[in-house]
């Protein structure tokens, strides 16, 4: 009867991991070492010996498959993506603010198209992170609370621990969310911690939290995760979401409304 060595046992985890890594294209250090029955030096043994082959790239706490991406691009850039889908969201929920609402509105490309549409609006409340969102809405609308904290350039968002400041002080009717990524599995992710740590924040203080996406966005997976999808109360979205990405945010018991 044969033994397997330990070079041999190692393959069959490494086999093991990168089969995992293609239904989930992310995972967590905790979860690999349940899942293998090993122990953390082990799986980090492991890690490092699939990001070496060019396999699997390490992050904090655990592991992208190689052909994930979590790059995060520039503004601009990201305005002009699905900007007719982006629009049309924008639009939709615009018709859940009742005068006198204080509503958050938080740096994605989306949120932005939503704010533009407040300009005309003086009978609500705005607090926002966003330079963009602020910019928007400096000559008329709205009466506005910026939160402060860390400038992050890339997002031109104000993001960190520092924003607790003023979050703690106010209170939030509706908090308007974009993301850079959203799945059942993995969640709410975006490339930022800082980032991630303002919008977890504020979903924490919203009495209700609304996720504006395009559906380009369902399946993705990026660096950091900020929430959950069942932590959301309603999804807006693009009528080009899949039909198992639909039954998905249904069974988070997420309200989903496609525009």
């Amino acid at each position: 009867m044969s033994t397997a060595t330990p070079k041999e046992l190692s393959e069959v985890r490494l086999q093991k991991i990168a089969t995992l890594l293609k239904d989930k294209d992310v995972l967590r250090v905790e979860e690999l070492i349940a899942l293998l029955a090993v122990s953390p030096a082990t799986v980090r043994r492991d890690l490092a010996e699939l990001e070496k082959r060019g396999e699997v790239r390490r992050i904090h706490g655990g592991v992208l498959a190689a052909a994930v991406k979590d790059d995060e691009p520039l503004f601009d850039d990201k305005a002009t993506l699905a900007a007719e889908e982006k629009q049309r969201i924008a639009e939709k929920a615009l018709e859940l603010i009742r005068p006198r609402t204080i509503v958050y509105l938080d740096g994605g490309s989306t949120v932005l198209a939503l704010a533009r549409l407040l300009t005309g609006q003086n009978n609500i409340t705005v607090v926002t992170n966003s330079l963009r969102v602020a910019q928007v809405l400096s000559n008329s609308g709205p009466k506005m609370i910026l939160t402060g904290g860390e400038c992050r350039l890339l997002s031109q968002t104000m993001v960190g621990p520092l924003s607790r400041a003023i979050l703690d002080q106010v209170r939030i009717d509706i908090a308007f969310i974009g993301t850079l990524g959203v799945s059942l599995e993995n969640g709410l992710t975006t490339t930022d911690p800082a980032e991630a740590f303002t919008k977890e924040y504020v979903m924490g203080r919203a009495t209700r939290t609304i996720l504006l996406t395009d559906s380009t966005k369902f399946g993705k997976t990026s660096f950091v995760r900020f929430g959950t999808l069942n932590q959301v109360s309603t999804v807006i979205t693009d009528n080009h979401l899949s039909q198992n990405d639909r039954k998905a945010v249904k069974r988070a018991g997420v309200e989903l409304i496609l525009t």
